[in-house]
């Protein structure tokens, strides 16, 4: 009896409210008009909330299209078969906000007649849209492939979004070209230290504007370009802090490349990060592996560019991690390291990222050569060269012997061959986080072997001391076991006769003086029987010996020829090039 009475109250109350009602909210204003028409009108418990809860909301005029969810709407194609799949709405007024939705005053498609509808708030595509036009003619000298200039349209169109395309498409160049046609005034590029240079050398074939390497605590202001690794980030930023250098800068764009090193939100390059973005107006991320293992870790990254699919974590947890509650004492714990719906989170995606696999792409070359350039901080290295010049100087007689150069300079690759092993290792593990085997070669015992160490049971060895029976099952375990991710070869050893297929990556640790080993070892995966496109990985320390090699090789033929072996000329020859060229450093 007491709530039938209750009811009645707050019937009443909505019709007196509805009568003095002088606001704009077009809802309201259409009940108050059926009230007028039809005496015997008794607003539901619905509309009793809605219009005592919001008949002081004044409403808020957009007359606009608003750019909705893909997923959003196919589920309108789902419930009306009839219809065509919007990717607008209009928005004539937002009605009322609460927490989860939006109330609309609008339409859906052009022909409809404006009326009000309830929209889910991650419906609604927030991040801010461009017109992109771009002059390809500026960039005859080093052209973007077609696969390339459409990633440069997607990142100019969005302020924020992600670049998941599979290594060796080109991200860098694309994002070097996409930024200088942004006209950003000054752009961060975070990335691992092993890249750094070469995001300087990229910036630098396609713009003369200054670009400052951040190292150790240094900050150096006057720059458009500025690139910093990860691991010391702490040093310009204390998360929650709004005094900080990094804070101070105003970036009008970030760039994060291998942006999936910033999965883990505990992280504290990630709460860095985190802070950092919230005031910048355009985000890229770069990566390969946008998902990694499980797709709680693609979580950060959506939320970062603003995904309408990351505004609930808890949401996201459920419906994508197959997530789920536990209770371990007196706390209650989830767990998301599970995957479900994973077809439906890859079309909710679809409009905030870009991903192309190699297969899918036609005009890559076959094998795509990369240089990961690096600086070199040795004493040792110092050290060698130092004897080595004093020798060369002094000895006149027998520095005019190729052979004793070649054994005198044999220390020094071997102490760059070592420096380089964590690049290696960073470099491979990256590779298999893709699902991907790698080949590594060295020159080298001891490198090799402190490879093989790291990978443990995820790699096979091969040098001249194998033999014939464990040489043969290196290689079919590599092929055959998808347990064994890594091959560590010898160059000379198993760079000849093998067939390494089930790689489409090799690394070259260190260079030989013999451009005709490396044509062979890298074709221990470009051979019958590949099916993909081959990428070849050169880590090489500027102003280095290796350097003084690499530069012959690829004044040759860009390196893509040379060290296939593509020349008229003689092995002696090239190493007396090399040699003459050391020597005049």
């Amino acid at each position: 009896m007491e709530d039938s009475v209750d009811i009645k109250s707050i019937e009443q109350k909505t019709l007196l409210v509805l009568e003095d009602y002088q606001g704009s909210n077009n809802y309201i204003l259409k009940l108050k008009q059926q009230h007028a028409v039809n005496p015997k009108f008794v607003p539901t418990r619905a509309q009793c909330d809605y219009v005592i809860g919001f008949n002081k909301t004044e409403p808020k005029v957009a007359k606009k299209w608003v750019e909705i969810d893909s997923y959003f709407a196919k589920k309108l194609v789902d419930d009306n078969p009839f219809i065509k799949e919007p990717d607008k709405i209009y928005v004539e007024k937002l009605l009322v906000e609460k927490d989860k939705s939006y109330h609309i005053w609008g339409k859906i498609f052009s022909g409809d007649t404006i009326h009000d509808f309830w929209i889910p708030k991650t419906a609604i595509h927030k991040a801010k849209t461009r017109t992109a036009n771009v002059d390809w003619d500026k960039y005859t000298h080093r052209p973007p492939l077609e696969h390339q200039k459409e990633c440069i349209i997607k990142l100019l169109e969005n302020d924020k979004y992600i670049v998941a395309d599979d290594m060796g498409l080109g991200k860098t160049t694309s994002t070097v070209i996409s930024a200088i046609e942004s006209d950003a005034k000054k752009i961060l590029v975070i990335c691992p230290a092993s890249l750094k240079i070469n995001w300087k050398r990229e910036i630098a074939l396609y713009t003369d504007e200054s670009t400052y390497i951040v190292e150790s605590k240094n900050w150096e202001d006057g720059h458009k370009y500025y690139i910093v690794n990860y691991d010391i980030m702490k040093n310009f930023h204390e998360p929650k802090s709004k005094e900080s250098i990094l804070m101070k800068q105003n970036f009008d764009l970030v760039v994060i490349d291998e942006a999936h090193y910033i999965s883990n939100p505990q992280a504290q390059r990630t709460k860095i990060i985190n802070d950092l973005v919230k005031s910048v107006e355009r985000l890229w991320l770069l990566t390969g592996t946008p998902m990694t293992s499980r797709p709680m870790n693609y979580y950060n990254l959506l939320n970062l560019i603003e995904s309408p699919v990351a505004a609930n974590w808890m949401a996201y947890a459920i419906r994508y991690c197959a997530g789920y509650q536990f209770s371990v004492g007196k706390r209650k714990v989830w767990n998301v390291t599970g995957a479900s719906n994973l077809e439906e989170l890859r079309d909710r995606t679809s409009r905030h990222v870009i991903r192309r696999l190699k297969t899918e792409v036609l005009d890559l070359p076959e094998k795509i050569i990369t240089p990961i350039y690096q600086r070199l901080s040795s004493r040792l290295y110092e050290e060698l060269m130092g004897e080595y010049y004093d020798w060369y100087v002094n000895k006149k007689d027998e520095s005019k012997s190729l052979t004793i150069q070649f054994s005198k300079l044999t220390k020094v690759r071997q102490v760059i061959a070592e420096e380089k092993i964590a690049t290696t290792i960073e470099v491979a593990e990256n590779i298999i986080e893709q699902g991907k085997k790698v080949i590594i070669f060295s020159n080298f015992t001891e490198p090799l072997q402190k490879i093989h160490e790291h990978f443990k049971k995820q790699s096979v060895y091969l040098d001249g001391s194998t033999s014939k029976p464990a040489r043969q099952k290196a290689v079919d375990d590599f092929q055959e076991n998808e347990k064994i991710k890594v091959f560590c070869g010898n160059i000379k050893a198993a760079g000849v006769g093998l067939t390494l297929t089930a790689a489409e990556c090799v690394i070259m640790n260190d260079l030989s003086f013999l451009p005709s080993d490396h044509a062979q070892a890298e074709d221990r995966a470009y051979r019958y029987g590949q099916k993909n496109n081959v990428l070849v990985y050169y880590p090489l320390f500027e102003n280095t010996l290796e350097m003084a090699i690499y530069d012959i090789l690829s004044r040759k033929k860009q390196i893509i020829g040379t060290v296939m072996g593509d020349m008229n000329e003689s092995e002696t020859d090239v190493v007396e090039q090399i040699l003459k060229e050391i020597s005049n450093r």
